[in-house]
């Protein structure tokens, strides 16, 4: 193979990982990095300093990187050390910082930005491993009733609702009746409070769906929603009937688990095609 042309900047979770191997069985070169403080699922990453970052990305591209997918989790930086800055990171520093008081998403655009300016062109999973995207269709045993999909498509309302702003990507809805929508903690933590308020629900008996998707004005080069095994573990202790997506919209986590998961938990998974 020859020098990598294509860098991957890792965040925590399992995605950098699973693309990395999808690159690899494809044949394309690839480069992997992390920022400083942030434990990634990869034999090697090359590391780098939040303070320093403007320096970093004009390396990769001296060294012959073109394109950079940024995939994982981020979490905003709890506290930069001054004597570490670098000058052209310092004088960045102010747009950076003002864009991480905002959502999730406008951080990571504001990035994007910084990162294009510099002469990269960041890409996104499906334009470099687009098979990491489910296609429309089932992906377990159980198949979703018309109570399933009525929650589904309830579920799909309220996301786009909450999506416009910058809140979060999924929502659990039972018999048409929102019972949690994701912000800041995520989908495990709000998973995990609609279990606890659910304990009195007879055993074995399952209702209400899980729904994620992408954010209206999401750039769906990063941050794509993402289910897994954790997902399909904490949907089925919550009493879920199962777990929708948008179809190309969302990344399936270590996908052959994911599945036999919720086959022996008895979820239903669905890639629903997008309406938009």
């Amino acid at each position: 193979m020859g020098d990598p042309t294509l860098a991957i900047i890792a965040g925590s979770g399992v995605l950098p990982r699973m693309l990395s191997q999808a690159l690899s069985a494809a044949g394309r070169p690839h480069l992997c990095c992390r920022p400083h403080g942030i434990e990634v699922d990869l034999e090697e990453a090359e590391e780098f300093f939040f303070e320093r970052s403007i320096s970093f990305f004009r390396s990769l591209e001296q060294r012959g990187i073109r394109q950079v997918v940024m995939v994982g989790k981020f979490h905003r930086p709890r506290s930069l050390n001054p004597l570490r800055f670098e000058g052209s990171t310092l004088m960045a520093a102010p747009r950076i910082l003002a864009s991480l008081r905002k959502g999730d998403d406008a951080s990571l655009r504001a990035l994007a930005e910084i990162i294009e300016e510099l002469g990269l062109e960041v890409v996104g999973v499906e334009d470099v491993a687009p098979n990491l995207l489910p296609e429309p269709g089932l992906y377990a045993s159980r198949v979703p009733s018309e109570a399933d999909r009525s929650d589904v498509e309830r579920a799909a309302y309220i996301v786009e609702a909450i999506s416009a702003v910058d809140v979060g990507q999924g929502a659990v809805v039972a018999g048409g009746l929102c019972l949690a929508t994701e912000a800041l903690p995520g989908t495990d933590a709000m998973l995990e409070w609609v279990a606890s308020t659910r304990e009195d629900r007879p055993e074995g008996s399952r209702s209400g769906v899980l729904y994620k998707a992408p954010k209206i004005h999401q750039d769906r080069r990063m941050d794509l929603p993402a289910i897994g095994p954790t997902t399909v573990a904490k949907a089925a202790a919550a009493g879920l009937a199962g777990i929708a997506w948008e179809a190309r919209g969302a990344l399936l986590l270590d996908a052959d688990v994911t599945m036999a998961e919720a086959d022996r938990l008895g979820l239903f998974l669905w890639a629903r095609p997008s309406l938009r």
